[in-house]
């Protein structure tokens, strides 16, 4: 999948803004972005859904717009929510779709790969929101794509079933299976995702593995045990924190919000030394992938 100087406007505002992606062969990319930052646009001009104004797009090699038709018989859409009949049942849903293809999945096969085989006949209008988010995925897999866009997956779903989707999604890349997630969870995108893409304002503010992108950001957070009772004042003026910023949560434990760096663990250490006080333990906050959502985010309001 390539992308080079995507960009689309609605009116005066840029929806999408001069957007760059390369997605591999069996990749799980992740696109993550607040709402109205341009992702749903960008994923609708990926799966051929919307025109472009300008820009290159290739998907499959093939132009997403302009050779839509081609496109559409070789990738599977899973919508969040809307369009299935609420009279009809999963199974005869299944066997509905995969009429519209050449070569379709065996339905039995996905409805039970999804979890549905006890629902099978049961009208979708009486599915819950989880069983409905399954059908939907089976549905995407129907046509055996070579690439799935999946908008929050596993949104209403059970932690059995969530866990369930997670380990359909690896396998299908493991197959080569090449997949784009758009997703609120950012824990599913960090378990689930090769590298991701975070989206603002319609442009591509980061990029990366969920372990480049949360090494980027260091957690202002660095947590120490010793004995009860300390005078933190000392360790504040070397630090140049308040009160607030550097205080006793329980007995012996300590807090220092302040960006973590070596100079600050020696500040620590001298302190302690200082005051004849034993270091019990030291550990430096790691960021996780929502710290560095909210830090980019953020900084472009």
């Amino acid at each position: 999948m390539h992308v080079r100087g995507l960009k689309k406007q609605y009116g005066s505002r840029n929806a999408v803004n001069g957007i760059d992606l390369e997605i591999g062969v069996g990749e799980v990319f992740g696109i993550l972005g607040p709402n109205g930052a341009g992702k749903t646009t960008t994923v609708e001009i990926l799966e051929g859904y919307r025109k472009p104004d300008s820009g290159t797009v290739k998907v499959l090699g093939l132009d997403p717009w302009g050779d839509g038709d081609a496109l559409k018989a070789r990738i599977g859409v899973m919508l969040q929510s809307g369009g299935l009949s609420p009279g009809l049942k999963p199974l005869e849903t299944l066997r509905l779709y995969a009429a519209f293809y050449q070569s379709p999945d065996d339905p039995k096969r996905l409805l039970d790969l999804v979890g549905l085989n006890d629902s099978a006949q049961t009208p979708i209008r009486r599915l819950s929101g989880g069983q409905y988010q399954r059908l939907s995925l089976a549905l995407a897999l129907i046509g055996r794509p070579e690439v799935l866009f999946l908008d929050e997956p596993t949104a209403g779903m059970d932690p059995r079933a969530r866990a369930t989707t997670w380990e359909i999604i690896q396998a299908l890349s493991a197959q080569g299976v090449t997949i784009v997630l758009t997703t609120h969870n950012l824990s599913e995108a960090e378990t689930l995702c090769g590298r991701i893409a975070i989206i603002d304002r319609g442009s591509v503010v980061a990029e990366g593995s969920p372990d480049e992108l949360t090494g980027a950001v260091l957690h202002p957070e660095t947590v120490f045990t010793s004995i009860a009772g300390l005078n933190l004042d000392p360790l504040r003026m070397s630090l140049a924190v308040n009160a607030d910023a550097c205080r006793e949560t329980a007995d012996g434990t300590y807090v220092v919000e302040a960006p973590t760096s070596t100079g600050l663990v020696r500040e620590v250490l001298d302190f302690l030394t200082e005051f004849d006080a034993p270091l019990l333990s030291l550990a430096t906050g790691q960021a996780t992938l929502e710290d560095v959502f909210l830090q980019l985010t953020e900084e472009t309001e």
